[in-house]
């Protein structure tokens, strides 16, 4: 079925990718330095006919032995916490590590795939987000570490498949959940799940009118698999077109929780998107692939998983 290397194959999203492809038949290289994904991810993998670690960071030169037929590259911290922490680590691992990755596609003539983000639309001027949409981006903003790493990664990826030929593809992840989801990487699911399993008031920022739209992981995964497999060699939206506001959602989540306890309400951090959900009209044409888990069940098995990790 092919071999296939995943870069930051032991974080959330990596790890269930790297599952995916075992299941399928395929052999996995996962690769990760442990800056942001963790070992216990990817525990349960090793031993598996097929699956192999390689402990690397991939701003610096990739050697892999033997044929590769796909690079995925998935390496980068992913959440607010992690890019305004690791600010330079993020843009090296969209700048270098992309370039790096990029040449073993092209060393390798494998398929290659760059995990982007809805982030690329910034703080969105247009609703909801198709792929012709160029954003509205802050450069120089707290976020621009990984807004601009993650558009600088689409171009250069655009270059080799221009200039020489690599036979690429581009992901535009929207707003994920699922099992593996670190506690405290600051985003709003395991958030607001955490604090509720502690009865610990739920932290909404401004006045929690802001949208979200949320995939489950396995949803996910299984529509990166699909455009991996398609000759689409421009930028997917991959996503939940199911938008709430975050208030609502951290509604949802204490009546799954059973909390008491309060909301509070913070101050909105700077260049926060207001609103935000994808347009996935092509993904649905071209992949036939539109999110199934309905969010209370993919919820509900984030919560269980949450409450084994607390």
């Amino acid at each position: 079925m092919g071999r296939a290397l995943i870069t930051g194959g032991a974080g959330f999203l990596g790890s269930h990718l790297c599952e995916l492809f075992l299941s399928r038949g395929h052999e996995v290289i996962c690769m990760d330095n442990f800056i942001t994904g963790s070992p216990t991810n990817i525990a349960h993998l090793f031993g598996r006919d097929g699956f192999s670690f390689i402990k690397h960071d991939v701003t610096t030169y990739i050697h892999v032995e033997g044929k590769l037929d796909y690079v995925l590259h998935f390496a980068s911290p992913a959440s607010p916490i992690d890019y305004l922490e690791k600010p330079i680590q993020t843009l090296k691992v969209g700048s270098l590590g992309t370039h790096m990755t990029l040449g073993v596609a092209k060393a390798k003539n494998a398929r290659y795939l760059i995990a982007s983000t809805s982030e690329v639309y910034g703080d969105p001027l247009i609703h909801p987000q198709k792929e012709d949409y160029w954003g509205n981006v802050n450069p120089v903003g707290p976020r621009g570490v990984y807004d601009e790493a993650k558009r600088f990664a689409e171009a250069m990826t655009m270059a080799y498949h221009r200039f020489h030929n690599v036979d690429t593809r581009i992901v535009r992840i929207f707003n994920t959940y699922g099992e593996r989801m670190r506690i405290n990487d600051g985003r709003v699911v395991p958030a607001f799940i955490s604090q509720s399993l502690r009865d610990e008031p739920l932290t909404v920022f401004g006045d929690g009118s802001q949208t979200r739209s949320f995939c489950y992981v396995s949803d996910l995964v299984e529509g990166i698999y699909r455009l991996l497999m398609s000759d689409e060699s421009m930028p997917t939206n991959i996503g939940n077109p199911a938008e709430m506001t975050v208030l609502q959602f951290a509604q949802k989540i204490k009546e799954l929780t059973g909390t008491k306890a309060p909301i509070e309400f913070r101050p909105l951090p700077e260049d926060d998107p207001k609103i935000r959900r994808p347009d996935i009209t092509k993904a649905r044409q071209l992949l036939q692939w539109e999110p199934q888990v309905p969010l209370e069940d993919g919820l509900q098995r984030t919560i269980d998983y949450f409450r084994k990790v607390l």
